[in-house]
Parts: C-alpha cells; structure tokens; sequence
C-alpha cells in the first residue's frame, strides 16, 4: 500500500512507462515478420523506425509547452489515448507508405510523455526528491522494453504481427480509466493528500525563486531559459542518450537475428536481459544523483559527475558490442552499456528542474527533448544505409553510436557546471 499520495502518482506514471516502452518496442521485436509480410529492404525498415521520430519530437515541444498552460494530467492522458489508438492501428498497415503514416501519427501521441511526467512531478515533487522519483518513473521504460521481447514475441508468433498490436493498444486504454478516475494537477486538489504531506511539498518547492527572477527581480520568460548553454548542452547530452537508445531499440534485436543467427524467439528472450539491467539504472540514477547532491549540496555538480562517468562507460560498451564474435559477449557488452546509459536517464530531467522555474519546466523540458530526439530521426535511417551499404556488417554502427556518447559525455562535462554567484546559496538551501 502507498501511503503518500505523491507516491501513487508515479506508481500510476512508472506503469505508463511500462506501457509506453512495450507499445514503441513492438516494432522492432516484430521487425524481421513484417519486413517478410510487407516485403521491406535494410533502409526501408530504417525510415519506418526513424518515421516514428518525427511526430514523436515535435510534440515532446507541442506537449511541453502544453503541460504549462493546460495541464499536465490533461495531457498526459489525451497522450495516452493517442498513442494506444494508433498502436493498434498498425494492424492496419498494407505498405511502407501506410505504415510510415501510422507511425508518425502514433509518435505524436507518444511525444508529450516524458516533458508531461516531468511536470507533473514538479507539481507534486520537493526538489530534493525530483530525480529520485523521475527516476522511479523512466524505470517502467525500460521494463515495458524487457517485457516487449516475450510478450509481443509470443503473440506474433502465435496469433501474427497485427494482433500483437491490438493486444497492447487495450493495456493503454485501461490504464487511462484508472489515471482519470484517480490523479489531480495538484497536490492540494486531491482530497486523499494530507496536510502534513502538502506542507513537506510546498516547503521543498520554497526556493525555487532563486532561478525564476534575474538579480533585479524581473520575471524570466521561456525564450531566456532556451538560449542558456546548459540547457543547450543538457539537450545535446541527451541527443548522445538517445541515439544509443534507439540504436539499440530499432536494431539490435534484427542484428542479433541476421548477424548471431538467433530464432525470433531466443532473440526475443536475450534482449530481456539489457532491459532488465536499464530498468535498474533508471530507478538508481536518480537516488545516486539525489545523493550526491545531499553530500555536497551543488544540484548541477551532482548531474555532471553521473552523466560525464556514465556516458562514457556507455560509449566504451557500445563501441565494442558490434566488434564481439559470440553471441553472449555481444549481449553482456549491450546490457551494460544500456545498464551505464539508463543510469543518466532521470538526470537530464533534473537538470532543467534544477535550471528553470516552474512555469517554464514544461515547455523547457520539451524543447531539450525535441533536440534530443532528433536522434531518433536521424539514427536508425543512418543505421539501415549503414548495414546496406555495408552488406549486413554492424560493426560501424555501433562504433559510430559510441562516438556520439563520448561527445556527449564531454558536453556534460564542460558546460554543465554550477552558477557562480548563487552556488553557496543553493548549497544552503539543500
């Protein structure tokens, strides 16, 4: 039983993530079917996946900014609904053309997840526990991931691609009864919150005027906050995330299936495992980062030591996944750079809380994301006239995914740093 009703709200958003990653992991765990039912080559499979992308980062904008003058719970659930109608709707795919539209359709519904989660925890978070329980939240991803190997495996193989879809599309739907039913905007809103549990978040969110005035007390607008190079540096941090994310979600299960020679069925089995490993990283970056920011009382420093460390391992990891003869090493060499690279997950989210007033999280928070998930628009097509253009070998794939996480570990490392007039305050104040 969750006592604290915070708490309930990200146990209802972690099974959001559940699903969100099971319904975007069904493509590519049914990928080799439909590549044989619709008759696609390398490169068309990669613009199918980097289609998604290109609805997907324009509402991560769209539905920041959203989140900000509508409401985060109003959005988030309008996401929910979109994204689970259109996963099912992929059943109804005849070509590259239809699926393509299908896909751009279902990323916009999905666009608004992780910038609405975010607002929704800053209206009901202390700063001190935000990346704790982002990080909380962003596990479900992961383990919708892990589930999506088995599960839409199985279904496709037994019942066919299309009705794979189906099933998860009704996961969705349920889900959004339950958050309609039980979740507010706000704390103070929700008659099971406390006053006890009301005063600790309304004491923990009491400093926040230190970052939404300039020194003179003037109101700082969105636009302010966009152009500041942490936040530029934070999306391009995120950017190096995401492209190894996608990769590996796009790609790995066909490379294990063309490249290792696995049935559709052990290739559904063996990407559990960095799943699982991600979902633990997820949920321990947060708290890591959260306390080394109750040791040394400087919230951006306590950012930059997990992204600059944990990118890098990542990078490393992935590098030398592809360059692995057997099957296992490749899998360990994956599951541990996805474990190093999910442990950044929640930070980046953090950093923009820590950064931007309330008002702008929103609409701050979806404009990194955007940039960010241009990776996702650009990664999987550069990878699919990669392995074309290359006769089916990977191996300059996954170098050039390790590349673009060193470059985003050294971003961290440079230019996200603490603000020097106000960093004795924010110390004082944690």
């Amino acid at each position: 039983m969750i006592k604290s009703q915070r708490w309930f709200v990200v146990a209802l958003l972690f099974l959001a993530g559940v699903i969100n990653y099971l319904d975007r992991a069904a493509l590519s765990i049914a990928a080799p079917l439909i590549q044989k039912d619709l008759h696609f080559s390398h490169a068309q499979m990669g613009i199918v996946f980097s289609s998604f992308f290109i609805g997907y980062a324009l509402f991560n904008f769209v539905g920041g900014v959203l989140s900000d003058k509508v409401g985060a719970k109003r959005v988030f659930g309008t996401a929910m609904g979109v994204w689970s109608v259109f996963c099912g709707a992929t059943a109804l795919a005849t070509g590259i053309g239809s699926l393509i539209v299908l896909r751009v359709l279902f990323g916009m519904g999905e666009g608004p997840f992780s910038s609405s989660n975010s607002k929704m925890v800053n209206n009901w978070f202390p700063r001190k526990e935000v990346a704790s329980a982002i990080g909380v939240i962003s596990s479900g991803t992961p383990l919708g991931g892990a589930l999506a190997g088995p599960v839409v495996g199985f279904m496709a193989v037994q019942f066919g691609w299309r009705w794979a879809f189906v099933a998860i599309m009704l996961l969705g739907l349920l889900w959004l009864v339950l958050w309609a039913a039980t979740t507010t905007e706000h704390p103070h809103e929700n008659s099971r919150v406390t006053p006890d549990e009301i005063e600790l978040i309304r004491a923990g969110q009491a400093d926040e005027h230190a970052i939404a005035h300039s020194a003179g007390g003037e109101r700082l607008g969105l636009r302010h906050f966009l152009k500041k190079p942490i936040i530029l540096a934070t999306a391009f941090a995120f950017f190096s995330y995401n492209y190894v994310l996608f990769f590996f979600l796009s790609w790995f299960p066909t490379y294990l299936t063309e490249a290792h020679h696995l049935s559709l069925r052990d290739m559904s089995f063996a990407t559990v495992i960095p799943w699982l490993l991600g979902s633990i990283g997820l949920a321990a970056g947060g708290f890591i980062s959260d306390f080394i920011l109750r040791l040394t009382g400087k919230p951006l420093l306590s950012r930059k030591i997990v992204l600059s460390s944990c990118l890098g391992a990542a990078a490393v990891c992935v590098a030398l996944a592809g360059r692995v003869a057997s099957t296992q090493s490749a899998v360990a060499l994956m599951s541990v750079s996805i474990f190093f690279l999910y442990v950044t997950g929640a930070v980046y989210w953090a950093v923009i809380q820590d950064t931007v007033p309330r008002e702008h999280v929103g609409g701050a928070g979806g404009f990194v994301h955007l940039l960010a998930n241009l990776a996702g628009v650009i990664g999987p097509a550069v990878t699919g006239f990669i392995v074309e253009a290359t006769h089916g070998n990977y191996a300059s794939a996954f170098v050039l995914a390790g590349a673009i996480a060193v470059l985003g570990a050294v971003c961290s490392l440079v230019w996200i740093r603490e603000p020097r007039a106000s960093a004795l305050n924010m110390k004082r104040a944690w």
